[in-house]
């Protein structure tokens, strides 16, 4: 993948020594399960998606797990995500059903928008997770008012606004760093550089090549971090969280990742050679890393392949239901269009 490679040392990097506990063994079997999660839901999806079974946009989160996984583990109970389109990766780490994620994707009334939404735009207050937005960018903007409201009510939650490095350049997402230092707003920017904005490589988009930099006009601090590595991106996490719990402001994260997968179940990804995808996957997977470092501490395979097992039916069972739960009744597409006064 040349200069795109996930960086672990360097300016701005945080890379975890090894030697230092990030993960207790139950906590690093855990992030080895939630990762699994994703991988497998999204491999089932874009299974369901071939067959037909689930139409329009649909954005799947195969290589970046590590991601959301780690950030995740630094949450607390009322900590707020919002994210954009490639979305199904946060839901499950927030504690969505998958029944009801796999259901809305495949649009039916079993799912979280009543089979109305679809992969963009799937919403849980009750896990306070926010979308699932299909405007590039936008959800930023969202993400400090969600962070303006938990500071408003005097608590010391934080929220995350995921966005990719094809939005990172956008105005809203500027405008969104300025109003957020200047009211010292509990918001941890993330980066998920995945190194291409759907078809263009981001060395070929982006004038800046350091963009966990990219907050400083604003004195937002900045960390690259390898996202590939989820212990690596617990202790940014750890950081960025402790950071804005404390009053101090926003945080940026930019995230080097990469995605396994096309921009979509729609793109071929013929601008890449083929060769940088098995590279990424041999060499920098994020869940064959934590199996390894498992398999090293002395937990057996046969644990792990429970875990697998557990996923494989959870996966199994969440694809039966989105295929049987039933379309919504047509009466549906008059709900959920305006507010009663």
């Amino acid at each position: 993948m040349g200069d795109k490679k996930p960086s672990g040392t360097g300016a701005g990097v945080s890379n975890p020594d090894r030697n230092n506990a990030i993960f207790t063994t139950d906590e690093l079997k855990h992030a080895f399960y939630d990762m699994v999660l994703i991988r497998r839901f999204e491999e089932r999806a874009g299974q369901l998606y071939g067959m037909g079974l689930i139409g329009g946009f649909c954005h799947l989160y195969i290589g970046q797990e590590a991601v959301v996984v780690g950030i995740q583990m630094e949450l607390k109970e009322g900590d707020k995500l919002i994210t954009s389109y490639r979305d199904h990766g946060q839901m499950l780490v927030a504690g969505m059903d998958p029944r009801g994620v796999m259901a809305e994707l495949t649009g039916r009334e079993g799912g979280y928008s009543r089979g109305k939404g679809g992969s963009m735009h799937m919403f849980s207050r009750e896990k306070n997770f926010y979308g699932g937005h299909g405007i590039v960018g936008a959800q930023v903007a969202l993400g400090i008012g969600l962070a303006f409201a938990n500071k408003y009510r005097g608590t010391d939650e934080v929220s995350i606004a995921y966005f990719g490095e094809g939005a990172s350049n956008q105005g809203q997402v500027y405008e969104s760093f300025n109003l957020a230092a200047l009211h010292k707003l509990p918001c941890v920017f993330v980066i998920e550089n995945n190194h291409y904005g759907m078809g263009t490589s981001v060395e070929r988009a982006s004038a800046s090549k350091e963009l966990w930099r990219n907050g400083e006009p604003w004195g937002i601090p900045g960390r690259k971090v390898d996202g590939m590595d989820v212990e690596a991106v617990r202790q940014a996490a750890r950081e960025a969280v402790e950071y804005c719990r404390q009053g101090k402001g926003p945080f940026l994260l930019e995230m080097s990742t990469y995605r396994y997968r096309g921009h979509s179940m729609s793109d071929p990804a013929k601008y890449r050679p083929r060769s940088e995808v098995d590279e990424m996957r041999k060499n920098h997977d994020p869940i064959d890393r934590v199996r390894r470092e498992l398999l090293t501490i002395g937990v057996e395979e046969a644990e792990l392949k429970a875990l697998e097992d557990k996923v494989k039916a959870i996966v199994a069972d969440a694809a039966d239901f989105a295929q049987s739960s039933p379309e919504p009744d047509p009466s549906e597409l008059w709900t959920d269009v305006l507010v009663e006064g």
